[in-house]
C-alpha cells in the first residue's frame, strides 16, 4: 500500500500544483487513499520531494532535480544492511556480494537511484556487478556503502 500511495504522489505532483500537504492529503483521498497529514509528510521526505518557486511566485511540491550523489533513501539503507556481506572495487567496477538469493534485490536498488555515475549494473545469485563511469567515481560509491554498513 505504502509504495502504491507513494507512486500516486509523485503522479499527482507531477501533474497538478500542489504548495501543501493538506492539499496533498486532499488529492489522494479523493483518489482512494487513506492516510494522515502525518504519513503524507514522512512520503515527502522518504520521496525527497522539495518544494519549488513558480513563476507565478507561488512554491508547489515537486521531485528534487538533484542527483544522490551517493546517499541512500532510507529503503536503500535497509535493503543494504539486510544483503550485502562484502563489496570492494577495480578501477571502475564494483562488485557488491550479498546473501544468496538477494543480489537482485541490491542491484534493483542501485538502479532506482537513478545515478549518472552508473553506467550499469548486471546481478546474479549473491553477487551485483556495477559499471561507474570512472575510478574516482567507484571509490565515492564505495565510501557510501562502507559507512552505510558501519
Amino acid at each position: 500500500m505504502k509504495s502504491q500511495r507513494q507512486a500516486k504522489i509523485l503522479e499527482i505532483i507531477s501533474n497538478k500544483n500542489v504548495e501543501t500537504q493538506e492539499q496533498l492529503l486532499a488529492e489522494l483521498q479523493d483518489a482512494g487513499f487513506r492516510g494522515t497529514q502525518a504519513t503524507v509528510s514522512r512520503d515527502i521526505k522518504e520521496l525527497r520531494i522539495v518544494k519549488e518557486l513558480t513563476s507565478l511566485g507561488t512554491y508547489r511540491y515537486t521531485t528534487s532535480s538533484s542527483e544522490l550523489n551517493g546517499t541512500f533513501s532510507a529503503r536503500l539503507n535497509t535493503i543494504f544492511r539486510e544483503c550485502v556481506v562484502n563489496f570492494d572495487y577495480a578501477q571502475n567496477i564494483i562488485v557488491i556480494r550479498t546473501l544468496p538469493g538477494l543480489a537482485n534485490a541490491a542491484a534493483s536498488a542501485i538502479d532506482a537511484m537513478n545515478m549518472s555515475t552508473v553506467v550499469g549494473s548486471l546481478a546474479g545469485d549473491d553477487t551485483v556487478m556495477i559499471v561507474m563511469r570512472d575510478t574516482n567515481v567507484a571509490a565515492s560509491f564505495c565510501g557510501e556503502i562502507r559507512n552505510l554498513l558501519k
